[in-house]
C-alpha cells in the first residue's frame, strides 16, 4: 500500500460550531467534525472513499494542478 499526503485546510466554522476540512487536490473534497480530530478522521475516510470510487470508475482522481498554497494578503480596512 502506498501512503500519500494530501494538503488539507482545517478551519473553525463559528456559525455551525464545527471544524471544517477542505482537500483542494481532490476537487475540494470537504467534511466536518465537532472536534479537530473528528474532522480529520472523517477527512481520511472521505479521501479513501473518493480514491476508491475514482479507481472503480476508471477516473483520474488527482488534479494536475500545483499543490495549494496559503498566501497572506494585506488589505486596507475601514
Amino acid at each position: 500500500m502506498v501512503m500519500r499526503r494530501f494538503p488539507t485546510i482545517l478551519e473553525w466554522d463559528a456559525e455551525d460550531r464545527v471544524w471544517v476540512t477542505y482537500v483542494p487536490s481532490l476537487n475540494h473534497l470537504s467534511t466536518y467534525g465537532e472536534t479537530e480530530a473528528e474532522a480529520l478522521e472523517r477527512t481520511r475516510e472521505a479521501i479513501t472513499g473518493y480514491l476508491e470510487a475514482a479507481q472503480k470508475e476508471g477516473l483520474s482522481a488527482l488534479a494536475d494542478a500545483p499543490e495549494p498554497r496559503i498566501v497572506e494578503l494585506q488589505v486596507a480596512t475601514p
